[in-house]
């Protein structure tokens, strides 16, 4: 799922929510090739295709390929995409799809029929997490995430498979509130998000954030700089609270997910930011001068991490192509890197 109609809290703005790591070593385990790969660059890029006009699934793996992309997430399993990527090495952040979530939670079949059939048949797949849930809001929703995550785990589990693949799920950024300043940043509901924090604590796996600085600058321009959000020199902020100068808005809002993981009694609950990215047409500030800012901005500036957790710091870049079938504001359809004929919006480097 790829629709971004979030709100965020910075500095009293509505905002919205957000690669990766490239990989060192591939870990066989049962039928299938897991990669298992720690960061020496940090950005992947989401393949969303909602869209009639998108390449075929080979010629976008070959464009991954030679683009020097080392990692995508897709947002439902596709067996196109998942044989164009066996034997690539490129990293693999696989969404269930939130309409597989009331199954998995609520039928003790349904996970280890998912991971039969979207798993094991791709022995050179790098699969690296599976995101159960992408942004769910709803509280009934919600209820089916960590049943759903648990009977994932096990099926992995049982299935041999658990060594080298996450499971998780990818949050909205207005799962944490009180985000200005980063330091003061908690979870607005910690009954829902307590015990997924615990399953990832026990488990090892990440939580999956979506991050994206353009709907906080659009929601409140007055007190966000365009420079700030977009990484840009200019403008700095200062966080009393814990100490540290912000140059930029990405690491303040990734920051204070940080600050409510300690908040949360859970600091060693790792982070990967599942999205991010600029809109590069047809909206407040959506210029493919100001995407490409932010999108090399992100690019060159993840593999430090952020103030409070410097480091290379896993990032996906949202998305690959514009998508011509978007729902939403006309924006929507304008978050790609590249246009459907493969073709740049803009120039990036990766």
């Amino acid at each position: 799922m790829q629709i971004h109609t979030h709100q965020v809290m910075i500095r009293s703005s509505m905002a919205k929510q957000g690669v990766l790591a490239p990989m060192l070593a591939v870990a066989l385990v049962a039928i299938v090739a897991l990669a298992a790969f720690p960061a020496v660059h940090s950005i992947g890029v989401c393949n969303g295709v909602i869209a009639d006009n998108l390449p075929a699934p080979s010629d976008v793996v070959k464009l991954y390929q030679s683009k020097g992309i080392k990692a995508m997430r897709i947002y439902a399993p596709e067996s196109n995409v998942l044989k164009a990527l066996s034997g690539t090495g490129i990293g693999l952040l696989m969404d269930v799809g939130n309409g597989a979530l009331s199954g998995l939670a609520n039928d003790p079949s349904a996970a280890p029929a998912w991971v039969k059939a979207n798993i094991q048949p791709y022995q050179g797949v790098s699969f690296r997490y599976i995101a159960v849930g992408n942004e769910v809001m709803d509280s009934a929703g919600q209820k089916t995430i960590l049943p759903a995550m648990k009977n994932m785990q096990k099926a992995l589990v049982d299935a041999g498979l658990s060594g080298g693949v996450k499971v998780s799920t990818s949050v909205r950024f207005d799962v944490v509130t009180d985000t200005f300043p980063p330091s003061n940043g908690v979870f607005a509901d910690l009954d829902y998000m307590g015990p997924i924090l615990d399953f990832l604590a026990s488990t090892g796996a990440p939580l999956l954030a979506n991050v994206y600085p353009y709907f906080a600058y659009k929601g409140d321009p007055q007190n966000i700089k365009l420079n700030y959000a977009t990484f840009a020199p200019g403008t700095t902020v200062n966080d009393d609270g814990n100490g540290l100068t912000y140059t930029n808005l990405f690491d303040a809002m990734v920051d204070s997910i940080y600050a409510a993981l300690e908040d949360a009694n859970k600091p060693g609950v790792k982070l990967v930011v599942s999205e991010s990215g600029w809109p590069s047409a047809s909206g407040f500030g959506a210029t493919a001068q100001n995407a490409q800012a932010y999108n090399q901005g992100l690019i060159n500036h993840v593999g430090n991490g952020t103030p409070k957790r410097p480091g290379p710091l896993e990032t996906y870049i949202f998305a690959m192509f514009n998508e011509n079938q978007k729902d939403g504001e006309e924006t929507e359809k304008n978050f790609g890197l590249f246009k459907p004929d493969k073709s740049p919006a803009y120039s990036i480097t990766f």
